[in-house]
């Protein structure tokens, strides 16, 4: 009896529901997948002779698919993501509601003698950077980068944890800089014109100030520890620093600096944002000190909940995107594996192509048209 010979059997792969095991004397383990019209062997075999272009553009196609490139947008999974952190999301709103209490709440008026005006009499000068640019710069620019990065991954659970992290980050920040604000009550350098206009200073029999000026302009004097604008600038643009130092993979160990300088440009806005408030005697070098280290603190944890630490080799993307990705790749080891050896069918496909070197991690799929031509120059 003649065997048929083995690149015949390639005519019977693209059968709807034809998948079985062939053993010949020089391959132990051969296997057809009628789903993807596709030849796959455990042990590296070339395709089949005579697979079919339309075999080889739909294995594309599910390689795309199980890669998860564009197959979670906002349209088509962003209300079930955003529905999944529900109560995030009513956190954030409670904390914008602490965060005005806490404005409106006035301060500790602390006790200011004589002999502390030697360090309170600065000039009362404008913001170089006045208030209602903290959240263009904080919020809304990493907020585009975020919308950008997404245009071009076209995926929702990094857009969503990314804007929730940073909101969070901003709140917390915002939330713990006016608690302690309000706590310490601490004049501002230029706390002696905000108390005395016209330069007549008064004091009470025990010393303390009498002050004659605005009430928002001497309440605004005593809260000067930490600063505001130096702890929200680093918890927006510090997260904003982690965010592109995991995308970029800034610490790939490839020794690229070039990444590096795109990283610390955020942290060096903050940076000149907090001398900006000494310069202005808003503050003293304690208060932005003080302030860069604790939006910094709180960036860094926020930003942890939702992604790998930077270095990490899956740092480029959510925590919530690998776990979906072995979720669907669970499941589809389930519906399709050796009947034999119960290996699953093309498991080693998903691990290829993420962990590779690229811009803003958006190689997801980059290889695909490689991989066909490698079988093309492979079978000949």
């Amino acid at each position: 009896m003649t065997t048929m010979p083995l690149w015949d059997y390639g005519s019977l792969s693209c059968f709807k529901n034809f998948k079985s095991i062939f053993q010949d004397a020089t391959v132990n383990r051969l296997e057809i997948n009628a789903n993807t019209c596709q030849s796959f062997s455990p042990i590296d075999l070339p395709l089949l002779e005579n697979t079919s272009e339309e075999c080889k553009v739909k294995e594309v196609q599910m390689r795309e698919v199980r890669l998860g490139s564009g197959t979670h947008t906002v349209r088509s999974h962003g209300a079930t993501v955003a529905k999944t952190h529900m109560h995030d999301w009513l956190m954030v709103v409670l904390l914008v509601v602490i965060e005005v209490i806490l404005y409106l709440t006035p301060p500790f008026y602390r006790y200011v003698g004589k002999d502390m005006m030697t360090d309170l009499r600065y000039p009362l000068l404008d913001n170089t950077v006045p208030a209602w640019a903290v959240p263009m710069y904080a919020v809304l620019l990493p907020v585009v980068i975020f919308l950008v990065v997404y245009y071009r991954r076209r995926d929702v659970y990094d857009l969503h944890h990314a804007i929730l992290g940073l909101l969070f980050s901003i709140l917390v920040t915002a939330v713990i800089t006016d608690s302690i604000k309000n706590a310490v009550g601490r004049p501002r350098p230029d706390f002696f014109w905000r108390c005395f206009p016209d330069g007549k200073d008064v004091y009470d029999h025990l010393g303390n100030v009498i002050c004659h000026g605005e009430k928002s302009i001497i309440k605004e004097g005593h809260k000067s520890f930490p600063s505001g604008h130096t702890s929200c600038s680093f918890a927006g643009l510090g997260f904003l620093s982690l965010y592109l130092s995991g995308k970029l993979k800034a610490f790939d160990c490839k020794g690229h600096v070039a990444k590096l300088c795109i990283v610390f440009l955020p942290i060096l806005a903050a940076c000149l944002v907090a001398i900006s408030r000494v310069d202005d005697y808003w503050h003293h070098w304690q208060d932005v000190f003080a302030g860069g280290l604790l939006g910094l603190v709180v960036a860094t944890f926020c930003y942890l909940q939702f992604f790998p630490p930077p270095y990490h080799p899956q740092g480029w993307g959510p925590y919530a995107y690998f776990q979906e990705r072995e979720s669907r790749a669970s499941a589809q080891a389930d519906a399709t594996v050796n009947p034999l050896n119960a290996w699953p069918m093309d498991s080693h496909v998903e691990n290829q192509g993420d962990d590779k070197n690229g811009f803003l991690g958006l190689n997801l799929a980059g290889d695909l048209t490689t991989t066909v031509e490698d079988v093309e120059s492979g079978r000949r």
